[in-house]
């Protein structure tokens, strides 16, 4: 036995339906296809959502609220996952570089630090933001924390 007379088992495979060969097929005329509309035609192609004519789900719900494109997207940090960092990887300078290395952040996310949790360590702190709590909670520690 070898590649070259490989085949299907007997009765696995089926001959495909030949369509739109003459009336004599029996598929012949109209090619399976039914008498005109547009699922006739060549070319049809039913748009997304379509629902047969009745009004689409995307249409009967109304429009809701609106997007604000001047809108600043950052990328939380909380205390309690600085104190893990200095504990577990001794560090002492935390930056957004530093916070990406260790996978918490994206290369070009703004980084906001929040006020969850208790620090004990002595960091510096150099990231986009942060909340009124997580600034107290650094400098009462003896730490400092710069803005980009």
């Amino acid at each position: 036995m070898d590649l070259s007379n490989l085949k299907p088992a007997e009765g696995s495979t089926k001959q495909g339906k030949r369509i739109g060969r003459g009336q004599g097929s029996g598929r012949g005329g109209t090619s399976t296809r039914g008498h005109k509309g547009a699922k006739s035609r060549s070319g049809y192609k039913r748009k997304i959502g379509f629902e047969g004519g009745q009004m689409p789900l995307q249409r009967r719900v109304p429009k809701f609220g609106f997007t604000n494109i001047n809108r600043v997207e950052y990328k939380g940090v909380n205390l309690d996952v600085l104190q893990m960092l200095a504990d577990e990887k001794g560090l002492k300078e935390i930056t957004v570089a530093a916070l990406h290395e260790n996978g918490l952040v994206a290369k070009k996310d703004l980084v906001k630090i929040l006020g969850r949790g208790e620090l004990k360590a002595k960091l510096d702190i150099t990231v986009h933001a942060y909340s009124k709590t997580a600034k107290a909670a650094i400098e009462s520690a003896g730490g400092s924390a710069k803005e980009l």
